[in-house]
């Protein structure tokens, strides 16, 4: 099987994001060293703090932070990080050429019961303008560089792309590499399968409760097909499923926090995993817009998120947008 770095060499990827992306290998396998550890680690439980989202922090969650944080900032092609647990960024080398966003740990709450968890990245070129500090990062997603995450499960894998196809790598334990175990990944543009919050489906606009309903009402219902709901409470792993065998993930707008109708992030999750969904054939909308259309207007902007196989999306979407002819049996 091939290793990380001579696959991307032979593909011709900047030296820069060999150096990023082998760095945030190691990285990750220091974070999945330590969630396999789990309890024997002394990792697991919460703090007593809150992260900038007002989300209370895991132990791992500031633990993956600091670790990433300290080992991308050595890198000298790393201008600045972003991360979802702190307000601002913070400055690499100032001549680096790239800024990376990253989730440390998404699906933390996911630790305690030893279930899936990852760390999602966006890597973005510096600007070249007098842009700086938090303004950098005020790019639409189709100028990712490369997007990826880091997947802690049963095994730990690595699956990213540079624009040219996704990769996946899995890592050997044995030997302490990243081999490569799939390629060219492509998401069927039908399917049977969704996944949501349904708890929060009394929070949901009309449209989505609608088109949700019909999901539910099966071969009996206009959609004419039954379909299966999967939910693992972490994006990152849902994702990952929708990569491998298609379906639709989706966390809408609902009407809980006034002004605050959006759970997910567009740096730290939106961006990445539409970069990921549309370069397996896939489509990610936020509902309003393409979502790597979206110009950005704060590090910490939350959006609305329905991605995955293409004609579901655009079923879903026809729904939303009040569509008199809503597919039916697709």
């Amino acid at each position: 099987m091939q290793r990380l770095i001579p696959t991307l060499r032979r593909d011709q990827v900047a030296e820069g994001l060999i150096s990023v992306i082998n760095t945030l290998q190691i990285c990750a396998k220091e974070i999945s060293y330590r969630l396999h550890q789990g309890e024997l680690a002394g990792v697991l439980g919460s703090t007593l703090d809150e992260n900038i989202q007002g989300e209370t922090q895991k132990k791992l969650d500031v633990l993956s932070n600091q670790l990433l944080k300290d080992i991308l900032l050595e890198n000298k092609f790393v201008r600045a990080v972003a991360s979802e647990e702190e307000e601002g960024i913070v400055d690499g080398f100032a001549d680096g050429k790239y800024l990376i966003a990253f989730d440390p740990l998404d699906g933390s709450s996911n630790i305690d019961i030893n279930s899936m968890v990852g760390t999602i990245f966006s890597v973005l070129p510096a600007p070249t303008n007098e842009r700086s500090g938090a303004d950098m990062f005020l790019q639409p997603g189709h100028q990712q560089l490369m997007a990826g995450y880091v997947l802690y499960g049963p095994s730990t894998m690595l699956v990213f792309t540079t624009g040219k196809g996704l990769r996946v790598f899995t890592l050997d334990t044995t030997v302490g590499e990243f081999l490569l175990t799939d390629e060219n990944l492509e998401i069927p543009t039908d399917t049977c399968e969704f996944a949501i919050n349904m708890s929060n489906y009394r929070h949901w606009q009309p449209e989505m409760r609608s088109y949700i309903d019909d999901l539910l009402a099966g071969e009996t219902g206009p959609r004419c097909k039954n379909f299966n709901m999967r939910w693992i409470a972490a994006m990152v792993a849902d994702v990952h499923r929708v990569l491998c065998r298609g379906g639709l993930f989706t966390y809408p707008w609902d009407n809980r926090k006034p002004g605050k109708p959006y759970k997910l992030r567009l740096m730290y999750e939106g961006n990445p995993m539409a970069y990921l969904v549309e370069q397996a054939g896939g489509k990610a909308h936020s509902g309003e817009q393409r979502i790597m259309d979206i110009e950005p207007n704060d590090i910490h902007q939350r959006i609305g998120v329905i991605l995955g196989s293409a004609n579901e999306v655009d079923t879903c979407l026809s729904y939303l947008q009040g569509s008199q002819s809503k597919p039916s049996n697709v």
